[in-house]
């Protein structure tokens, strides 16, 4: 489960920041979208779901059912061309989050099933991602 979580985390929860993007776009595998907004946004992680907060509540979605996240401007309008989704086949580099490099693995899983409980920054090549294991 824990490598299902990872590689999740790592497509869909990276490091891009919302800028002047307002929602955040989440498609299931039906292809029904659900935008909402980025104020005071906050994922948690808790077994099988993603629980995503903002200023307007709380909203569940089954980690299973998810196909896309993608930024928006109005809610409508996908943001096209944001590519900071890490190869999981290439080599990958993991520090701590304060920057201690936990070492250097051959790809994702490889480096899932060495990682412990907590906040992670996976990289390789020019790509980043922010990840939190519970």
């Amino acid at each position: 489960m824990k490598k299902i979580i990872l590689m999740f985390l790592l497509v869909c929860a990276g490091m891009v920041q919302a800028g002047e993007y307002a929602y955040l776009v989440f498609t299931n595998t039906e292809g029904t979208k659900t935008a909402l907004s980025v104020a005071d946004l906050t994922m948690t992680v808790n077994g099988t779901q993603l629980d995503v907060t903002n200023a307007e509540g709380t909203v569940h979605f089954t980690l299973t059912d998810l196909a896309a996240m993608q930024f928006s401007v109005d809610g409508e309008t996908l943001v096209e061309g944001i590519s900071n989704v890490l190869n999981a086949d290439a080599p990958v580099e993991v520090y701590t989050i304060l920057g201690t490099k936990v070492g250097r693995f051959n790809n994702l899983l490889e480096a899932a099933g060495v990682l412990g409980k907590g906040s992670y920054v996976i990289s390789n090549g020019n790509n980043a991602q922010t990840i939190i294991l519970k």
